[in-house]
């Protein structure tokens, strides 16, 4: 199998069921941000602190080739079977959220991103999140999603924040809060 088709040359892509669209389509921004998410996740996993987080970062890894899919599929031609995004990924993500929220502090204000530098890649891998997010939300208006992949989004930069200020206590860290000049 060839990297290059020479396909692409034209500004052109294909969908999964094989509808061509230009690379500027939202459809394709969409995907695009998700894959460029999964690599900020990759960077995140080389710099995580315990094998436990690696391993969650893979499934999330996973999670985001499932979403991604599904977002580069034409809805209205693809026969391929895809992997499911189910309610359930959002759940896992949460019990996450909430065991390492049982060891933080209560938040009191908003921090500045750093501190770190495992810290300011898991910020920049959720301001990433977000973009994506905002992108599907913006495809669902032009073509109903899959509403598990919005929740997914939304709460994986959750995650994300919470990780980072995770991090930021078991790296010792500092936490500098935002003080907003007069």
């Amino acid at each position: 199998m060839k990297v290059y088709t020479k396909k692409g040359d034209t500004g052109l892509t294909g969908l999964i069921g094989g509808t061509r669209v230009p690379k500027s389509n939202l459809r394709i921004d969409a995907y695009g941000t998700v894959d460029e998410l999964n690599s900020y996740m990759g960077l995140l996993r080389d710099n995580a602190i315990s094998d436990e987080f690696k391993s969650e970062i893979v499934n999330i890894q996973d999670r985001l080739f499932t979403l991604g899919s599904w977002l580069a599929s034409d809805p209205e031609k693809s026969k391929m079977t895809l992997p499911e995004i189910l309610s359930s990924d959002v759940e896992a993500l949460e019990q996450l959220i909430d065991k390492m929220d049982e060891e933080l502090e209560p938040m009191k204000f908003f921090v500045l991103p750093g501190g770190h530098q495992t810290v300011s890649f898991c910020h920049i891998a959720r301001c990433v999140c977000r973009r994506a997010e905002r992108l599907v939300v913006e495809l669902n208006e032009q073509a109903e999603q899959n509403p598990v992949i919005i929740s997914y989004l939304n709460r994986l930069s959750d995650y994300l924040f919470v990780y980072s200020r995770y991090l930021t206590l078991k790296l010792k860290a500092e936490e500098i809060p935002w003080v907003p000049k007069k």
